[in-house]
């Protein structure tokens, strides 16, 4: 038997979750078993209530802790539920539910670990042209840190096979979007997109303050992940870089040295022997970054073992 569970995060969204519950699909092929979990993050309002009149579990945190540790309470809860897939979506009813067909085929098929939905953002009227901009730029960028071909980097609307959710660790107390892309391309993980519908927009963003405030939290987030999991490559390329302009300094010296100038131009020296040390040391600390990524894999593999023999008592 193969079980769905369908998570949603919730922050006071009374007036659009009944819509959001009610629309999600009856009966998915391949799917034996389904279940609607609601966690409810610090809501003020009615949510939990509408939740479980409209049959869904709620999950209750008391005060809101935001997006990010929603999602990450939400995928253990499923695991503890022996949820063979996981499928997460917003509480706004942004995405068509009847899409999570096409979020879960490939898992089922064993053509991915992770479906993101990929929105048309060209064709989002609510968006304006600077948002879908970024919001084209910013995929591209997770896309070339992350390994992964995904079209639509910041989309919530996404699917998790068992094995990629006991995989996957959320840090980040902003959003999970970023950096489960990060992980899943650093621990192997198959990623793919797909083509999915949104409803109109019933409400501005919680999470997204104005474009610049999203753009710079979420170059840290990355950023952060990317150090993480890609250390020897992040400061090796500093070092390359510092490394180039120390070069590129002494050979400005040189150059002015053998052309009988080289009065006045020994700050050149004093710069490059800056940058060159510096490129060094990065050197240096790209070396003991990835000792300690290899430890860090270490002990995740032990604790996706423990995390393995503990879903198996729970059965």
């Amino acid at each position: 038997m193969t079980k769905l569970i369908i998570q949603i995060p919730c922050f006071n969204e009374g007036a659009n979750l009944e819509k959001t519950l009610t629309d999600l699909p009856q009966n998915i092929d391949g799917i034996d078993e389904t279940e609607i979990l609601v966690i409810n993050d610090g809501s003020t309002d009615d949510s939990a209530q509408i939740a479980e009149k409209c049959g869904a579990s709620v999950i209750n945190i008391k005060q809101n802790k935001g997006l990010a540790n929603a999602f990450r309470t939400g995928l253990q809860e499923c695991l503890n539920r022996n949820a063979d897939i996981i499928v997460n979506t917003d509480a706004d009813n942004q995405y068509k539910a009847s899409d999570i067909q096409k979020l879960i085929k490939p898992i089922l098929n064993s053509e991915a670990d992770m479906v993101i939905g990929a929105r048309d953002i060209l064709a989002i009227k609510e968006f304006s042209p600077l948002k879908k901009f970024f919001q084209k730029i910013g995929s591209a960028f997770l896309r070339l840190l992350s390994s992964t071909k995904v079209e639509d980097a910041p989309s919530g609307f996404r699917a998790f096979s068992k094995e990629a959710a006991i995989r996957l660790n959320v840090f980040d107390n902003y959003t999970y979007t970023m950096e489960t892309l990060v992980q899943a391309g650093a621990k192997g993980l198959k990623v793919i997109s797909v083509p999915i519908g949104v409803n109109p927009q019933t409400r501005k963003s919680k999470l997204v303050k104005n474009i610049f405030d999203y753009i710079l939290k979420s170059v840290k987030t990355t950023v952060r992940m990317f150090i993480v999991y890609r250390p020897f490559r992040f400061f090796a390329l500093l070092s390359l870089i510092s490394g180039l302009l120390g070069s590129i300094l002494v050979f400005r010296f040189l150059y002015y040295y053998f052309n009988g100038n080289g009065n006045g131009h020994i700050q050149s020296l004093i710069f490059s022997a800056v940058f060159l040390i510096s490129g060094i040391q990065l050197l240096i600390v790209a070396v003991i970054g990835d000792l300690l990524s290899i430890n860090r894999k270490l002990l995740e593999d032990i604790q996706i073992r423990i995390r393995k023999i503990e879903l198996d008592g729970r059965k």
